[in-house]
């Protein structure tokens, strides 16, 4: 490898990851936010919420603020807190992934049922397809076109219902490592989404794609006319407490019906997240060959912070867990991208980061080993 890479010397996160940044003692930013977190009057940034909440809670009955949800842990436990802890009355929505799985369709009705209005919106199935194919060859994202709707969908159906209150779960970007724009400011515009969470790319590949326009509308966020004048306001929820995944996984397995699969996910330890589609999972084997770090980095990076994991104990389970082939969806795949094994494998091929990999009998094998 011509340029070193390493880890933090708290959790396990790669000096290879976007935006990440250490400080003198090996921390990286993830942690030294979660250190801080500890020490913070949490009190304050509540206050700052309850003011905010003021400010739009409808007494008339009228949604007073969306809530993007999957049926997983994080939408459901932001949902529960609005409605049960703060009173107000959030409208959730849903963009349908495109190869959903049977657990997170149980898991969105599990939800809905336990007490929520909700309107679930399916982009133009084709649109969806060739945008996520699209993201695939020039991304390496294989969802991108969900990953777009899910940002633009919900800020194009607020101004379209009179709604000015987005919360979206936590700032993955503070929580788990990356820029720290937001950190100190609980909102953030459409401009970020697009810079940050579609990395630049979303025109162009919507201009790739070459889909008319009428198949584009959940694709499209509004236009800077379309939000002058317009009261808009997006928030991560995890701004105003501190955030922890496993806490809203117990909310919401109590109070939403949420279900965790039968074994562990494709590629790490754990089994009650990120259980609403397939995608996911060559997700976060490509990341594993762009980075060098997969999902089971990703989990037990989550576990030491909060304090449930010693980096020894995490350091085994990445070793074992990190980069699995999702061999069990490798057909799904091919037949959603409308692509053969060469041609997908191609696509690895070219997102791979050579100075860390080395293919040994069709498989790519890390010149690294985590430390």
């Amino acid at each position: 490898m011509s340029k070193k890479v390493f880890w933090c010397k708290n959790c396990l996160n790669m000096s290879t990851r976007p935006r990440i940044v250490f400080d003198e003692r090996g921390w990286c930013n993830a942690c030294v936010w979660a250190e801080q977190k500890k020490k913070m009057d949490w009190s304050v940034r509540e206050k700052e919420l309850l003011q905010i909440l003021d400010r739009y809670r409808a007494d008339d009955g009228s949604f007073d603020c969306m809530v993007p949800v999957s049926g997983g842990k994080d939408g459901s436990y932001v949902s529960y807190m609005l409605k049960h802890k703060y009173n107000m009355n959030p409208l959730a929505i849903t963009i349908t992934p495109a190869l959903s799985l049977e657990l997170g369709n149980r898991n969105l009705k599990n939800y809905i049922e336990s007490g929520y209005n909700h309107i679930q919106i399916n982009p133009d199935f084709e649109a969806m397809r060739i945008l996520n194919k699209t993201g695939f060859i020039e991304k390496g994202f294989p969802y991108y076109g969900w990953l777009i709707a899910i940002q633009a969908a919900p800020v194009r159906m607020t101004l379209n219902m009179g709604i000015s209150l987005i919360f979206y779960g936590e700032d993955g970007e503070v929580e788990y490592g990356g820029t720290t724009t937001t950190r100190t400011n609980p909102m953030y515009d459409p401009q970020y989404m697009r810079d940050i969470y579609l990395e630049g790319g979303h025109e162009k590949v919507l201009k790739a794609s070459g889909l008319k326009k009428s198949q584009l509308n959940f694709f499209q966020f509004p236009t800077e006319e379309e939000l002058k004048d317009k009261d808009l306001n997006i928030a991560h929820w995890s701004y105003f407490e501190s955030w922890d995944p496993y806490r809203n996984y117990l909310v919401a397995k109590e109070h939403c019906g949420l279900e965790e699969a039968e074994e562990t996910n494709s590629g790490t330890f754990t089994n009650f997240a990120q259980n609403d589609q397939a995608l996911y999972a060559l997700h976060t084997y490509m990341m594993y060959l762009k980075f060098g770090f997969g999902r089971g980095t990703q989990d037990a990076g989550i576990e030491i912070r909060r304090g449930s994991m010693t980096r020894e104990q995490a350091v085994n389970l990445v070793r074992l867990y990190d980069g699995q082939y999702p061999e069990e969806f490798i057909e799904l795949y091919l037949d959603y991208y409308q692509m053969s094994q060469k041609e997908f494998d191609d696509v690895l091929d070219f997102w791979v980061n050579k100075e860390l990999f080395r293919k040994i009998d069709g498989r790519w094998e890390p010149l690294f080993t985590v430390e």
